[in-house]
């Protein structure tokens, strides 16, 4: 009698287990870059501390060729959702890419040009140097394109190479570069890889207001399927305040969901420590987009002939998610 009480009991167990797991919501997220780049922390950590599936979700994680393209996919309904920055929007909407930011995360700038000052003194004295950018269709890059253009330069003026996540600061380490279009993680790791050189990193800030990183997704998902939108943007959020509320525990986590990093957690947390100071302040209220820095921004593109022409900034964006 009690083995078989115990036996139901496992079988309940087990058949409740499973239906929980069938009741998850397939969804494809997808990113600009791999997700193992420390960039996507507030989407790991909540993936591992179990956000995605307390909204009753089943996230799978596919990579772009940058946040442009991410955008344009996200635009043509191969995902319900992806990654890019806040500038993005401004990138493809005026090609015709029905997507708007629906969160952003961070009130500053994401990109930041890393210039080894021995090779280089400033911005503008990058004319004729190389430049290392992840992808010519990802968003730093245009970031890169503004920034120079500040100093009367365009795209045609340095060397950008693109060479992917890892080489973008793995050859500026190397002294093969004399600048790159940089993350703080690759930010990171050139420091460490380069202990004596001499460094400056301008945030994008300090030049133009590009902005921080963003979710997109269509006008269609969200007009059809607001609840799946506010799901998966309550989860990215939250990952997002866990870092900025304990970015060492938020660490721990993060490399336990990404393992590639298992031995690294205190470089993870010098990570998260600089996502913090440099992209995550300066907004309102978390995931809010500032209409008026997005305009200003959509405004300085189009002045400097990075897009043909405007739109009008409420079709860029929604708060609907995050008020």
């Amino acid at each position: 009698m009690l083995n078989r009480i115990i036996m139901s009991a496992a079988l309940a167990i087990g058949v409740s287990g499973a239906a929980t797991a069938q009741s998850l919501q397939p969804v494809t997220y997808l990113l600009p870059a791999p997700a193992v780049q420390p960039a996507f922390g507030p989407w790991m950590v909540a993936l591992q501390r179990g956000y995605f599936k307390a909204e009753g979700l089943d996230v799978t994680f596919q990579s772009a060729r940058g946040g442009v393209d991410a955008a344009k996919q996200v635009g043509a309904g191969n995902a319900v959702i992806g990654g890019a920055i806040g500038d993005t929007t401004i990138l493809v909407r005026s090609n015709g890419v029905p997507v708007r930011t629906v969160a952003l995360l961070g009130g500053q700038g994401f990109m930041q040009l890393v210039l080894n000052k021995d090779k280089v003194k400033s911005v503008a004295d990058l004319k004729g140097k190389t430049v290392t950018t992840m992808a010519y269709q990802d968003t730093t890059f245009f970031a890169l394109l503004g920034m120079i253009a500040t100093q009367g330069m365009t795209k045609n003026d340095i060397n950008g190479q693109a060479v992917g996540p890892v080489n973008v600061w793995k050859l500026f380490a190397a002294g093969q570069a004399d600048a790159m279009a940089s993350v703080p993680e690759w930010t990171v790791w050139a420091r460490n890889a380069m202990p004596n050189a001499n460094l400056e990193v301008i945030p994008s800030d300090t030049l133009f207001k590009s902005m921080a990183q963003a979710v997109v997704a269509s006008d269609e998902s969200i007009q059809k399927n607001p609840a799946l939108i506010g799901k998966l943007v309550r989860a990215t959020l939250h990952g997002l305040e866990d870092i900025k509320s304990d970015p060492v525990g938020a660490s721990k986590d993060y490399v336990k969901q990404i393992t590639e990093y298992a031995d690294q957690q205190p470089v993870i947390a010098d990570i998260f420590k600089m996502y913090d100071q440099y992209v995550y302040p300066g907004q309102a209220k978390a995931g809010m987009v500032d209409a008026e820095r997005l305009g200003a921004l959509q405004e300085f593109y189009l002045k400097q002939g990075i897009i043909e022409k405007s739109t009008p900034v409420a079709d860029l964006y929604t708060n609907q998610f995050v008020q």
